[in-house]
C-alpha cells in the first residue's frame, strides 16, 4: 500500500477548504450529481471491490460484501436524493410573541472539510456510507481508510480519483504514523469508526483544534430473550447477526441473556441454525446449487484477531467454561474460527470484558428478568440492544429500564438498514449520530436567521430608560 508523507496531509486539506471557501453552499444540482457519481462507482466496479474485499480479508463472501455494504450504500442513496430537496430548505421557526415583527428560520450550512477514519470490517460501507451524508450536506471530504486493507484501500483511492476531483473527495493511505496525523488535522468535522480505546486517541487528538466529533465505537451489545419468546425464532436472527461477516460486526450480538431453564433448548438451536445458514453438502434446503458453505462463510482479518479469539476461547476451556462448536463448511483460504458458544462464562474472562468482534457468543442465564435488566444496566452502554419479546408490557420495561445507541426489537442489526433512523452510540459507545436525515443535520450548522421586516422592536427597550421600557420589562417578565 502506497504511505503518504505525513507532510502532505496539510496541503490535501488546504486545498480543499479553499475550494470549499469559493463554493460555500453548493446547490441541489451539483449536491446530487457527486451522489450519483457514488452510485456509480458502485454500480461500475462491484465485481472489482468485492475481490479485492475478499483477498484482503483473506475469504469474504462476494454475497456478504454486496448484502451488507452495497446495497445498503445504493439504499441510502435512492433515500437521500428523494429527501435532499426538503432538508436543504431553510427551517421556519416560532416568533415570540415580544418579536412578532421578525422572521425566523434556520439555515442548515454546510460546515467545509470534513475527514472520515474507517475501519477495516466494512470498508465501503463506513466510507461512502458517511460519504453519502457529507456531500449531500455540501461538504468536502478527506477519507483515510484502513491499513489492514491494502487492496481495498488501494481500489478504493484509485476509483475515488476517477470520479471526483481531489478538491471534492480526497483519499489519504498510510499506517497508525498517518492515522494519528490524520486525526489532528484541523478538520471542520471528523468522524472516527473503531474500536473504544482508539476512539479516545483520536478524541484526544481532535481536541487541540476543537474539532467535533462524530465517534462510532463499538461495546458489547448484548441479547435480551424474555421468557414468553419462542427459542427457536430468536435463535435463527441471533445467528444471522452474530454470523454475518464472522462476527466482525460493531453491533453485533455479543453475548445473550437467556431464561435458564431455555438455555440448553437455545444452545442447541444455535448450532443447528449455524450448521443450517453454512452446510457441508451444497443442494441441501438451506444451500443454493451452486454455492457451497465455505463459499458463504467469512474468514477474519489478520493473524492478531484470530490470535485474539482463539486466546479468549482457550482462557474460558481452562476456566472450566463449556463451549460448543458448530460443524460448518469453511474456506480454505484465510484465517476461520467456527461458530462457537460459551455457556455461563466467568465475568472476568477476555470474552466478558471486551467486545468479542468474531463468531463466538456467550450464553449467560438468569433466574427472572429483572435480573437479566440489571446485568445489562450494569455494563457500559452498548451500541446495540437486542429485545426478542412478544409481550408489549416487558418490551417498555426493557425500553425504560436499559440504555443503549440503538434497539431492534424481535430481529438483530435490522436498525442499521433503517435510512430514516439515525445511528450512534452513547457513552463508551460513542456519540454522534448519523444516516439519513440525522446525517444531513449531523454535517451540516444550524444557523439560526432571525430579520427584522418592518419595525424593530428592540428600540422601545433602547436607552434613556423611560416608562416604555419598564412596561416592556414587566410583560417580558410575566409568569
Amino acid at each position: 500500500m502506497f504511505d503518504m508523507a505525513i507532510e502532505t496531509l496539510q496541503p490535501v486539506l488546504e486545498r480543499q477548504r479553499q475550494s470549499f471557501q469559493h463554493d460555500m453552499y453548493p446547490s441541489l444540482s451539483l449536491r446530487l450529481d457527486r451522489l450519483n457519481r457514488i452510485g456509480r462507482l458502485l454500480e461500475e466496479n462491484r465485481q472489482a471491490l468485492c475481490d479485492v474485499v475478499s483477498r484482503d480479508f483473506g475469504h469474504r463472501s462476494q454475497h456478504e460484501t454486496v448484502q451488507l455494504e452495497i446495497a445498503p450504500l445504493m439504499g441510502a442513496l435512492r433515500h437521500t436524493r428523494s429527501h435532499l430537496r426538503k432538508w436543504m430548505k431553510p427551517e421556519r421557526r416560532a416568533r415570540s410573541i415580544e418579536f412578532l415583527q421578525l422572521a425566523n428560520w434556520v439555515q442548515y450550512q454546510p460546515l467545509g472539510v470534513i475527514g472520515i477514519m474507517v475501519p477495516w470490517n466494512y470498508p465501503l460501507l463506513l466510507a461512502l456510507g458517511p460519504l453519502i451524508d457529507i456531500l449531500a450536506a455540501g461538504n468536502r471530504a478527506i477519507i483515510k481508510p484502513s491499513e489492514l486493507l491494502p487492496e481495498t484501500s488501494a481500489l478504493l483511492s484509485k476509483l475515488i480519483e476517477r470520479y471526483f476531483t481531489s478538491e471534492e473527495v480526497a483519499v489519504v493511505q498510510g499506517g497508525v504514523e498517518i492515522a494519528s496525523a490524520f486525526s489532528a488535522l484541523p478538520f471542520d468535522h471528523l468522524i472516527f469508526t473503531g474500536s473504544t480505546a482508539v476512539g479516545r486517541k483520536v478524541m484526544a487528538s481532535a481536541a487541540a483544534n476543537l474539532t467535533p466529533l462524530t465517534l462510532e465505537l463499538g461495546g458489547k451489545s448484548p441479547v435480551l430473550i424474555a421468557p414468553d419468546y419462542p427459542i427457536a425464532d430468536a435463535a435463527r436472527d441471533i445467528a444471522f447477526g452474530k454470523l454475518m461477516n464472522a462476527g466482525q460486526t460493531c453491533i453485533a450480538p455479543d453475548y445473550v441473556l437467556v431464561e435458564k431453564a431455555k438455555l440448553g433448548d437455545l444452545a442447541s438451536a444455535l448450532i443447528s441454525q449455524a450448521e443450517a445458514f453454512y452446510p457441508r453438502q451444497v443442494g441441501t434446503q438451506h444451500a443454493g446449487p451452486q454455492h457451497a458453505g465455505q463459499e458463504q462463510y467469512s474468514s477474519l482479518v489478520g493473524a492478531r484477531a484470530h490470535e485474539r479469539l482463539v486466546k479468549g476461547i482457550e482462557e474460558c476451556r481452562a476456566r472450566g467454561a463449556k463451549l460448543i462448536t458448530a460443524d460448518i463448511a469453511m474456506p480454505t483460504q484465510g484465517r476461520v474460527i467456527a461458530p462457537t458458544l460459551v455457556i455461563d462464562p466467568p465475568a472476568d474472562c477476555l470474552l466478558m470484558e471486551e467486545e468479542i468482534f468474531g463468531p463466538v457468543l456467550p450464553l449467560i442465564p438468569y433466574e427472572d428478568f429483572d435480573s437479566a435488566l440489571k446485568f445489562v444496566r450494569d455494563r457500559p452502554r452498548p451500541l446495540a440492544l437486542y429485545i426478542f419479546t412478544g409481550n408489549r408490557a416487558t418490551e417498555k420495561k426493557t425500553l425504560s429500564n436499559t440504555i443503549s445507541g440503538n434497539v431492534t426489537i424481535n430481529g438483530t442489526l435490522l436498525h442499521i438498514a433503517q435510512n430514516d433512523l439515525p445511528f450512534g452510540g452513547i457513552g463508551p459507545s460513542g456519540m454522534g449520530a448519523y444516516h439519513g436525515h440525522e446525517g444531513f443535520k449531523r454535517f451540516s450548522h444550524a444557523r439560526g436567521i432571525a430579520k427584522v421586516r418592518l419595525f424593530n422592536p428592540a428600540r422601545l427597550a433602547m436607552p434613556p430608560y423611560g416608562r416604555m421600557a419598564q412596561f416592556l420589562a414587566r410583560f417580558m417578565m410575566r409568569g
